[in-house]
């Protein structure tokens, strides 16, 4: 009969698995192979910004010196341009600086020992070395104006001898130079600040809120190595955070020096501000995915709402940086940071053990951390969380609060007792 007959046999076959798993494989490379084509599209396009603007400030330098610092070959104004353009994007101005300084410190030191040792070669040894150890001293560090004093002392004391009067034409092309590279970044050629720093920011959003799902999916099936692989994947988020960084120190230096972009100012300080929060998240994240780990590990018991709840804070995290692209009130991610710590609440309540503790813990200061990074000072951060985590408790165990006043009841009666009990004994006599 049709009840006799065997179930069908709802085990996938062997090359069903292998197909699955080359699926997944095959996904993998090619999600990485599109990541890979998006940051190599974003380096070609630096790439041509920093070119077209190296190569219009090298002509503009070059014109300007041969019309208003007289005839000659005017080399080193078009070179000051280059440098300051060709240097790290948001140490620019800094750089030109150290340029005029490091041009400035040559002269003077070549020209004083010239003067006071006279020309030739172990002269020449002489004057480098004392203008280096000048450098290095003034400025505490390498950089260009170690190397601009070093060259500026060299010529001077090679060629000064032969062709006198280096000293002012070298220091008026360093000041051109200088100017139209900066003139060239702040007005002619300015970068857009906020796409510069989105663009650096946005593999940072992506993967720490995969990793954050990734930690609610290990903790939702217990596989202690999936937690650990979500960890190693965290932990190598610091170069992109240097990235951050740097991209960052461009596009502060954009909003100030480019009337253009002065408008930008309020949208990149919001940027700015969440982008410090940004990393002590990533730090407690790296705690979460650790403490996951180590209590899957121990086998202690995990609530269904801590899974959850860390999974909510990746949802922060992610509507986060939409806010921050938009310009728009982070007033869904402040939603987002309560429902996980709502959720985290209800988890305490239902019973952990040490390391769950220790990673409720974690998970209510990352969120406060992300709170912050919206805008809200951080005793208004702490005690929305605060809130937010009592609520769930107290939604999840009512009756235990209720429990915890009744011994007050029992212990007035046992007090009553013990003194009639007393008074009886005083009547009868008995200590």
């Amino acid at each position: 009969m049709a009840e006799d007959r065997p179930a069908a046999d709802t085990v996938r076959s062997p090359l069903n698995a292998v197909a699955e798993r080359s699926g997944r494989a095959l996904a993998r490379v090619r999600s990485r192979g599109e990541k890979g084509g998006r940051v190599r599209l974003r380096q070609l396009e630096v790439t041509i910004v920093i070119a077209v603007q190296a190569g219009l400030a090298a002509g503009l330098a070059a014109l300007i010196a041969q019309h208003f610092l007289g005839s000659g070959a005017h080399v080193f104004a078009p070179a000051a341009a280059v440098a300051t353009i060709a240097s790290a994007i948001g140490q620019r101005a800094r750089r030109t600086f150290e340029l005029l300084a490091g041009v400035g410190l040559g002269i003077v030191i070549g020209d004083l020992l010239r003067f006071v040792l006279g020309s030739g070669s172990w002269q020449t040894g002489a004057v480098v070395a004392l203008s280096i150890a000048t450098a290095l001293l003034v400025a505490g560090r390498g950089g260009a104006l170690v190397g601009q004093a070093g060259g500026t002392a060299v010529l001077i004391s090679t060629l000064a001898p032969v062709q006198p009067g280096l000293e002012v034409p070298r220091i008026f092309d360093a000041l051109v130079g200088g100017v139209v590279g900066l003139l060239v970044v702040a007005l002619l050629f300015p970068i857009n600040p906020l796409r510069l720093v989105d663009r650096a920011a946005a593999p940072i959003f992506a993967i720490l809120t995969d990793q954050l799902h990734e930690v609610a999916r290990a903790l939702s099936t217990r596989d202690a190595g999936a937690a650990i692989r979500a960890l190693d994947r965290l932990r190598g988020l610091d170069a992109d955070v240097g990235r951050l960084n740097e991209s960052l120190s461009g596009a502060d230096e954009v909003v100030t020096l480019a009337p253009t972009r002065w408008h930008r100012r309020a949208q990149y300080h919001r940027y700015a501000q969440g982008a410090e929060h940004l990393e002590r998240i990533i730090l407690y994240a790296r705690s979460l995915a650790r403490r996951s780990a180590t209590a899957l590990q121990y086998g202690e018991p995990i609530p269904p709402q801590l899974p959850d709840s860390i999974a909510r804070l990746g949802d922060a995290v992610r509507e986060l940086r939409e806010e921050c692209r938009g310009g728009e009130d982070a007033e869904h991610t402040r939603q987002l940071a309560r429902e996980s710590a709502e959720l985290a609440g209800r988890a305490w309540a239902e019973g952990v053990r040490s390391f769950g503790d220790a990673l409720i813990t974690d998970l209510r200061t990352a969120t406060s951390e992300l709170v912050r990074a919206t805008g809200c000072e951080p005793d208004d951060a702490n005690r929305m969380i605060r809130r937010a985590a009592g609520a769930g408790e107290a939604e999840k165990r009512p009756m235990v609060r209720a429990h915890m006043q009744r011994p007050r009841r029992h212990a007035r009666a046992w007090q009553a007792r013990r003194r009639r009990r007393s008074a009886r004994r005083a009547r009868a006599g008995r200590p």
